[in-house]
């Protein structure tokens, strides 16, 4: 039997709540498909700056290197927003990635059956359906670009800079093009080439790219208009691979289209089989406790680390259909409905469990 050893980064506000859940899940799919899970806890954000001073200790990035995957709840809240900015809970999340070496983020916007109503968009824009996959450039351009403030003249300015080189969009590429190897063949990739420097030398990177994936439909679009067409016409999208600051953006727009954020799960991976899985919303302190959380993002980014990292596919589709299932049971306060019971974050947990 495997045994994988997985480090849990609880976090701030309902990351405790969503985690326990997802944890709780795992270790039933590994009863069922033959596999167990033991995992240890570390610290990351405000709850790492309580504890330590900082919002990533060294303790942290040891445990997550030496483990066979990490699983994040949320991390950030209020309280810690008069930190420096280098010292925020975000930057405990952007130094775990760049620590680990996690240059991929991969964030299915997908829309459940029983979701579609949820959706901001008409039935008829976003299809039977719709399942998009973005990936996302995590560990360059403008948020790890120089940056900083000066003056001249009297006048206070401050500069971020966006930066990628050949090798970090090639292997951001590679990532895209492969999942598109694995859906429908198809991948757009989205710059601003006609304004940046850095965006005409993604495009061109991609496009000589392309020539190893012959069966690979290469589109480009700039990002505008890629943020234009997932309203006015999703359907039209397999694989989305963009850098660091698009592809932060135009996720959270794809997830909302699905209808709710609470429902979509992420992956962060890098050259080995070990990533860090977290769900796509924030920490929401406002019902930290309150039971009110959803922990479906959660439990589906653990099943995509069964997928991804751990190659235990059978078990992540059982999660996945158990989800599935449950939803046809049971709503969660964000994804509420009339027609169905209200339950606690803790009770869709143990309805998920029930299915698997």
């Amino acid at each position: 039997m495997n045994t994988y050893h997985i480090t849990v980064l609880k976090g701030d506000g309902i990351g405790p709540e969503i985690v326990e859940e997802a944890m709780k899940t795992l270790k039933k799919a590994g009863e069922k498909y033959g596999f167990s899970m033991e995992f240890r806890e570390a610290l990351l954000g405000g709850s790492a700056i309580d504890a330590t001073g900082v919002p990533l200790p060294q303790e942290t990035i040891d445990c997550c290197k030496a483990a066979d995957s990490t699983l994040l709840g949320a991390v950030g809240g209020p309280k810690w927003d008069n930190q420096p900015g280098n010292n925020r809970p975000e930057a405990g999340l952007l130094g775990i990635r760049g620590a680990l070496g996690l240059f991929a983020n991969l964030r299915p916007a997908v829309i459940f059956p029983q979701l579609r109503e949820a959706s901001p968009l008409k039935s008829k824009i976003i299809g039977e359906n719709l399942d998009i996959l973005i990936v996302r450039e995590l560990t360059g351009g403008i948020y790890f670009g120089e940056r900083g403030r000066g003056e001249k003249n009297g006048n206070i300015y401050a500069y971020d800079t966006e930066k990628y080189s050949v090798s970090e969009i090639r292997r951001i590429a590679r990532k895209g093009f492969e999942m598109a190897m694995k859906r429908n063949k198809k991948l757009c990739s989205v710059d601003k080439a006609n304004v940046l420097e850095s965006s005409r030398l993604w495009r061109k990177t991609v496009a000589d790219m392309a020539e190893e994936y012959p069966e690979v439909e290469l589109t480009n679009l700039y990002v505008d208009n890629c943020a234009m067409q997932l309203v006015c016409n999703p359907k039209q999208f397999d694989v989305i691979v963009t850098s660091n600051i698009f592809g932060d953006i135009l996720s959270d727009e794809a997830s909302m289209i699905s209808g709710s954020i609470g429902m979509l799960a992420s992956a962060s991976l890098g050259a080995g089989k070990s990533g860090l899985y977290e769900p796509v919303h924030g920490s929401a302190p406002d019902i930290a406790g309150t039971g009110k959380a959803n922990p479906l993002a959660t439990i589906l980014s653990g099943a995509m680390m069964l997928r991804y990292s751990l190659e235990e596919p059978e078990a992540a589709e059982a999660i996945e259909s158990a989800v599935t299932k449950a939803l046809d049971h049971a709503r969660t306060a964000d994804i509420a409905s009339p027609q169905l019971p209200q339950v606690s974050c803790k009770e869709m947990g143990e309805l998920v469990r029930k299915f698997i």
